[in-house]
């Protein structure tokens, strides 16, 4: 029998095996494993994890149907809630979600639901089952726009109930983030994004890719020239921050997006690939989140030698723990309390080091963490050839700046209900990192969600 107390373990590529390549670092359960997992759950009546999960999935029901060995009907139980239960399952931060909330985790170690969720996804991947579609058309158009985590979840549950829904996408390939920001060893893009694409696909949805809203089309053409009934803004958060520190704009300075969007949208990591990236011997990955350990991971990957540098101490790294965990397990060197105050560069232009200063936690600042105290006279240099700056992004103005009466906030962030995602201007709505600046997969759809609902209480004249 199953130790109750503790999780079943999941199996996982070699750490020294997988810094060389770029195949999945998690390998899932198998079926067997699966139930045993689902055991564990006690099934409780007022489910705490649901309520932890931003799209409300009924988890008790679903992993009931796991225990029961009845995966199809597991996974029309997730659909019901969930456009993208693959991509979930494997990325979204489970830890301070739905297991965060789970009654068996305070004795012991909470249910592996994100894992479960995958096995589910990945089995009904295998058996060729789809999402249930709508049964009757409502005859009106609705445009989406932004083909990421929230635009998806926004076209997959309007089409569900009837709507006309197309998808507009500014890069050539649809996904967003899920295929230019998140690593091929944490989301595989043929087997998991375009298959779940395809699945929003099949409920009905149109996709139109190198379609820039704001350029080759406004909102305003949308709504009042091509027929749109509402517009859904799920445009991301695309542009990248910097320092402002000298030296900033040397070569081999480069921002986490670009870096990231070469290796996972362009396969610069393929020997075959056109699109060219950094060979870099020796590289400095400055931020502490998500991003920053994917792109400190690419670099690894890549052959370089590789450094975390972040101003505050583990504690306070934003990355999930897991990320963090297997960071350091394939040999990535973590400076912590420490901040660049300087790129250096060579004769030609090119980043030969960077200087940086250690620091120490002083009092907490507004956001509840300590604040981060230059240490006086501990400069030192890191000599380096690469420097990524993973410090966040903020959405592109193009598509407020070219839409008239929608309200932006100071930091350049769609204003828009979390209740229903309306925005000040009639008949559009937005959601995701458009409207709160970059955040998690799972908010987007939660948001993409609430946008859904939003446009469909509007178009019922609700």
């Amino acid at each position: 029998m199953a130790d109750m107390m503790k999780k079943v373990p999941v199996r996982e590529q070699d750490a020294k095996e997988r810094a060389c390549n770029f195949e999945e670092v998690c390998l899932g359960y198998n079926a067997d494993e699966a139930v045993t997992e689902a055991q564990r759950c006690l099934n409780c009546k007022n489910a705490h994890c649901v309520q932890g999960c931003p799209v409300s999935i009924n988890i008790p029901g679903f992993v009931e149907k796991v225990k029961e060995g009845d995966f199809a009907a597991a996974y029309q139980v997730i659909s019901e809630s969930s456009a993208l239960p693959a991509v979930c399952g494997r990325v979204c931060p489970q830890e301070s979600q739905c297991e965060g909330k789970c009654i068996r985790g305070i004795k012991g170690e909470a249910v592996s639901i994100g894992k479960l969720e995958r096995f589910v996804a990945d089995w009904a991947r295998e058996n060729n089952i789809r999402p249930v579609g709508a049964a009757e058309k409502k005859g009106k158009k609705v445009a989406v726009i932004g083909s990421g985590p929230a635009g998806l979840t926004c076209a997959g549950d309007l089409a569900k109930m009837g709507y006309d829904v197309t998808i507009f996408e500014a890069l050539h390939e649809a996904g967003g983030v899920l295929v230019y920001g998140i690593p091929e060893f944490r989301l595989p893009k043929e087997n998991v994004v375009k298959k779940e694409i395809e699945n929003v696909l099949s409920l009905g949805v149109k996709i139109e890719t190198n379609v820039i809203v704001g350029k080759s089309v406004t909102i305003d053409e949308l709504l009042n020239e091509e027929g749109y009934s509402a517009v859904f803004i799920g445009s991301g958060a695309g542009l990248p921050k910097f320092m402002g520190i000298p030296g900033e704009n040397a070569n081999g300075v480069f921002s986490a997006n670009e870096y990231l969007t070469r290796s996972n949208l362009m396969k610069a990591f393929q020997a075959d690939s056109a699109t060219p990236i950094m060979e870099s011997k020796k590289v400095a990955v400055v931020g502490g989140g998500n991003v920053a350990m994917d792109a400190a991971r690419t670099a690894l990957r890549l052959g370089a030698e590789v450094h975390i540098v972040y101003r505050r101490s583990e504690e306070e790294l934003p990355a999930r723990v897991e990320e963090v965990h297997h960071a350091k397990q394939e040999g990535i060197i973590f400076d912590l309390l420490t901040n660049p105050v300087e790129i250096l560069e060579d004769e030609k232009g090119w980043v030969k080091g960077m200087k940086c200063v250690r620091m120490e936690l002083g009092e907490p600042d507004a956001s509840g963490r300590r604040r981060p105290v230059e240490i006086p006279g501990s400069e030192f240099t890191l000599e380096l050839d690469t420097v990524i700056m993973a410090l966040g992004t903020s959405p592109n103005p193009l598509i407020s700046s070219t839409t008239e009466g929608l309200e932006t906030n100071k930091r350049k962030c769609i204003v828009a209900s979390e209740e229903n995602g309306q925005t000040s201007k009639a008949a559009v709505f937005a959601g995701g990192d458009a409207v709160t600046g970059a955040a998690t997969v799972i908010l987007a759809m939660g948001a993409g969600k609430a946008g859904a609902k939003g446009i469909d209480e509007y178009l019922s004249g609700k």
